[in-house]
């Protein structure tokens, strides 16, 4: 789920670093410029781990500011395709569930992906949204919005960025996981203990 990414990368430092230590100045931008953004096939930057190397230091002319080669190691979130992890409820419509880990929130568990036979049902607590229920041996389990849920991944994607974008749609996401609980042990805890 977690994982260590060797990058390298060409950094132009602004000024107003200069007046910190170089390992210092250079972590703050690299966070700025990487921390919670996603990197195709990498995942979603979680921390800048170290810094291995730093060379350069040039001033390019009209550039005001010196430009330095960094090696370093970034945290990354992305999970592998079978990893099953535990995540929250963020919503439930007739499409299926969106999940959240707190620190990322574009988890799909579409319907086909739902234990089987499941219905749905209108929410009394929470205007707009269903409650999805699985049906088993008599018994009906719903799914909680205060329950932890276990999914596995299916897939793990990076979707082009688009060049238009109406009003009425949802925010664009880097980086979609799209998970199942149609197998035994899988969603809400609640079902199993």
């Amino acid at each position: 789920m977690f994982y260590l990414s060797l990058i390298e990368h060409s950094l132009l430092l602004p000024p107003h670093y200069l007046a910190l230590p170089i390992n210092e100045a250079i972590k703050g931008e690299l966070e700025n410029l990487f921390l919670d953004k996603v990197i195709e096939d990498l995942g979603l930057c979680i921390s800048v781990y170290d810094i291995i190397s730093i060379d350069g230091g040039f001033v390019v002319a009209g550039e005001g500011a010196p430009t330095y080669m960094v090696v370093f190691r970034l945290i990354m979130f992305r999970p592998f395709v079978g990893e099953v992890i535990s995540a929250k409820l963020k919503e439930s419509d007739t499409n299926g569930l969106r999940l959240t880990l707190g620190f990322f929130d574009d988890i799909y568990i579409p319907v086909d992906a739902l234990p089987k036979p499941s219905h749905h049902e209108p929410d009394p607590e929470h205007k707009g949204q269903i409650v999805w229920i699985w049906e088993h041996e008599g018994g009906t389990y719903p799914v909680e919005w205060t329950d932890e849920i276990r999914f596995r991944v299916v897939s793990v994607k990076y979707p082009q960025i688009p060049v238009e974008q109406s009003n009425d749609t949802k925010p664009f996401a880097p980086m979609v996981i799209t998970g199942s609980l149609n197998a035994d042990g899988l969603g809400p805890l609640a079902w199993w203990v």
